[in-house]
């Protein structure tokens, strides 16, 4: 799993003002098929969400979970998963909304 550098960057500046971050993607439609970003902690995980990652970010002091549900996982399991920022607005439950940007998963197949 990785960052694209406008992911990254977007991550550092969501960092700044709300404090340490998390993402999770819960498999749900329309803006539920997409990563979340929130401050740490805020959203609950539980037994149906997996920890894919500890993503590392320059410049940011701690590492950047990244949940999913486990039901979505099993769908991806076999990609390498990318985080990346396009323009658009997504939902309004995640920190960057009101940047105009939302957060997207790109991916590739793992070749076995």
């Amino acid at each position: 799993m990785e960052l694209t550098p406008a992911a990254a960057e977007l991550v550092r500046r969501l960092r700044e003002v709300h404090g340490p971050l998390m993402f999770h993607q819960s498999g749900g439609c329309c803006d539920g098929s997409a990563p979340m970003c929130y401050p740490e902690g805020e959203f609950r995980t539980g037994g149906s969400d997996v920890l894919l990652a500890k993503l590392r970010v320059d410049g940011v002091d701690e590492p950047v979970g990244f949940w999913m549900s486990r039901s979505q996982y099993e769908v991806w399991s076999h990609t390498r998963l990318i985080v990346d920022v396009v323009a658009g607005r997504g939902s309004g439950f995640s920190l960057e909304a009101p940047e105009g940007v939302r957060f997207l998963i790109r991916s590739r197949v793992v070749e076995a």
